[in-house]
């Protein structure tokens, strides 16, 4: 790990590590979240952990893809993740069904007012190293202890409400215009043209899909359930990343997870048909499990609207991509170019247009 600490700067390193930095690593996030002032690896004489920094929002910033915001039921509220660890949320309301978050070990406030959340390091096996099997595993955890948030999210001030109606509200923001003739352009051509002509229906009738996803019933959701979020410690899920839990529908978080696991090519999307099929089967049976009594084919439409919802904008913006043979930035992404990312994504913007088509 690299000895130049100086760009993190802490206030206080909490006595777990002995209360000094020797070294500290950068890790990996999404670049485009105003409200992550970065998040490293810190060594210390006795031991490491991670350090996350909230960013107060601060009007002379430079724009990103993901504004954060003051208000506590925003959808990128800035503060969220450090309440969801301070008040425990973030390691009690999954763990009835054996779900857990990394420990809080200390909270600090910086002087232009960002919050410093150091974490455990939390050893095991990161979430694309899963087989199938293991994701299945956690999705049933997730349904049975959903099951019991059903139709009783606490009143907490800071959870986010619609956090889907107000992701989708914004992505025009970062999609920008979509010129007709992107869909007929040569390196789109691995995609097949209905599934071209749902997606760019999708785009436009992303409203109407949305009202379908917000019809069911709704429960506890962390809202960003995706591999880089999971850790196998010893057997236990542990769920990283609280920064938008808040209301959503029952099967949202399943959707998200489906669809997330192929985006950046981190997971090899032939393995799309089988982790559709068994996550869902899984988070069933768990709902089953917690005591959830609904209709199983109510879920099965909540995860296909929210999916195609959330996901409304991505055949959009990779047709930009391609067209113009820009990958774009990912902190993820492993595509060597535009045409290669368009080839590989083939089933899962038809997965995705199949979803759309379903509700």
């Amino acid at each position: 790990m690299p000895l130049n600490v100086g760009d993190i700067s802490p206030v206080s390193v909490p006595r777990a590590i002995g209360g000094a930095v020797l070294a500290a690593e950068p890790l990996r996030h999404g670049q485009a979240n105003a409200a992550t002032g970065g998040i490293w690896r810190v060594r210390g004489p006795d031991g490491t952990a991670i350090l996350k920094v909230a960013r107060h929002p601060a009007g002379t910033d430079p724009a990103k893809g993901f504004p954060t915001s003051d208000e506590p039921t925003h959808w990128n509220y800035w503060r969220r993740e450090a309440f969801a660890y301070e008040t425990g949320l973030a390691g009690t309301a999954y763990a009835d069904a054996g779900i857990t978050a990394p420990a809080l070990l200390e909270t600090s406030t910086r002087p232009g007012g960002d919050v410093e959340l150091w974490l455990a390091d939390v050893p095991g096996t990161g979430g694309f190293d899963w087989p199938v099997p293991r994701l299945a595993r956690f999705a049933r955890e997730l349904g049975a202890t959903q099951a019991r948030w059903a139709g009783r999210v606490p009143p907490i001030g800071w959870l986010s409400r619609r956090w889907l109606a107000q992701y989708l509200a914004h992505a025009p923001n970062w999609l920008g215009p979509v010129e007709p003739a992107v869909w007929d352009h040569p390196n789109l051509t691995p995609w097949p043209e209905p599934v071209r002509t749902r997606l760019r229906e999708l785009w436009t009738s992303r409203d109407r899909v949305l009202a379908v996803a917000e019809a069911g019933q709704h429960t506890l959701c962390h809202l960003d359930v995706w591999p880089a979020n999971l850790t196998d410690d010893a057997g236990t899920s542990v769920l990283l990343d609280w920064a938008f839990t808040g209301e959503g529908a029952v099967g949202e978080d399943i959707a998200n997870l489906i669809v997330d696991c192929f985006t950046d090519g981190l997971m090899d999307v032939a393995l799309l048909p089988e982790v559709a099929e068994t996550v869902v089967d899984g988070y069933l049976a768990g709902l089953r499990e917690g005591g959830w009594t609904g209709s199983d084919d109510a879920v099965r439409t909540a995860i296909h609207a929210c999916g195609a919802a959330k996901y409304s904008w991505f055949g959009p913006a990779m047709a930009v991509r391609a067209a113009r043979d820009d990958l774009g930035r990912s902190s993820y992404r492993q595509d060597t170019s535009a045409a290669a990312a368009i080839a590989r994504l083939t089933p899962l913007v038809t997965l995705i247009a199949d979803w759309a088509g379903l509700t």
